[in-house]
């Protein structure tokens, strides 16, 4: 009788365990389940986080910029200046696009959260207000460095105006000294030439005894010298008649060590005052 009684408190005791420890089991995945959503929610709400310091350090590296563009605005015309604010502005506008795609990124990933939506929604606002004040500053100071480099621009061009206008000038007195210095030649360019009877007869220099008689003698026959410089004439002959007309006294035929004449000219204005032309009949 003992035996019969016992048999079915075992069997009430086995299904009692076997109760227990299916409710442990659920309660255990339970557990496991409600941390798995932790998890993901903390892994959600880390990433979340991440792109909005990354946005607040986007931030702070264009106050940066706009400082370093300052300094160097304060200098524009040297060319270190410009390749500062080049840069930094080309720095800024890059990261002022990061942070807009990282801010419409934020937006998205609220849709699909319930990590303190409200709050971060409220810091997405703020972190959009933020950029679109930056954005404003950014418009203002572009154009400032516009209207810097249009003036920059004018001056460059009135810079480039004045030097063409001393560029033509000096030309121009170049030309002019050019001409003056033509002229002075010319004013002190004498022609001289000598040979025998036949040769100045045949150059028509010598015709029936008159010395350049008509316009049409052949000047390339001439040697042209500088009054103010050649005074000595070297003839190469023992016999020599000057033909054209100068005042005595302003010349001197001497002998060399061969006896061949040389013609001295001791007063050059008074020598060719009668003319610029010197003909000189040789042997």
């Amino acid at each position: 009788m003992k035996k019969l009684f016992l048999l079915p408190l075992c069997l009430f005791a086995l299904m009692a365990c076997d109760d227990a420890k299916k409710a442990q089991e659920r309660a255990q995945h339970e557990r496991d389940s409600l941390m798995q959503v932790i998890d993901e929610k903390d892994m959600e709400l880390n990433e979340i986080m991440g792109s909005i310091n990354e946005v607040q350090e986007g931030f702070r590296l264009i106050n940066e910029a706009e400082g370093r563009i300052t300094v160097a605005n304060g200098n524009p015309e040297a060319a270190s200046s410009r390749e500062v604010i080049r840069e930094n502005m080309l720095f800024i506008q890059q990261t002022m696009k990061e942070n807009r795609d990282k801010i419409a990124q934020l937006r998205e990933k609220l849709k699909s959260t319930t990590v303190n939506v409200e709050k971060l929604t409220k810091t997405i606002e703020n972190l959009n207000k933020q950029l679109e004040a930056q954005n404003q500053r950014i418009q203002e100071l572009e154009a400032t460095l516009a209207e810097k480099d249009i003036l920059l621009v004018e001056q460059s061009e009135r810079i480039s105006t004045l030097n063409e206008n001393v560029s033509a000038l000096t030309a121009d007195n170049e030309q002019k000294q050019e001409t003056i210095q033509a002229q002075d030649k010319d004013l002190h360019s004498a022609w001289f030439v000598f040979g025998t009877k036949a040769e100045l007869k045949e150059q028509k220099i010598l015709q029936k005894g008159d010395v350049l008689r008509s316009g049409d003698f052949n000047k390339d026959y001439f040697t042209k010298i500088d009054i103010r410089i050649d005074k000595e004439i070297k003839l190469y002959s023992k016999s020599a008649e000057i033909l054209t007309s100068h005042p005595s006294g302003s010349y001197n035929l001497v002998k060399d060590s061969k006896g061949q004449y040389i013609l001295k000219i001791t007063d050059p204005s008074k020598f060719w005052s009668a003319s610029k032309y010197l003909v000189i009949q040789v042997k």
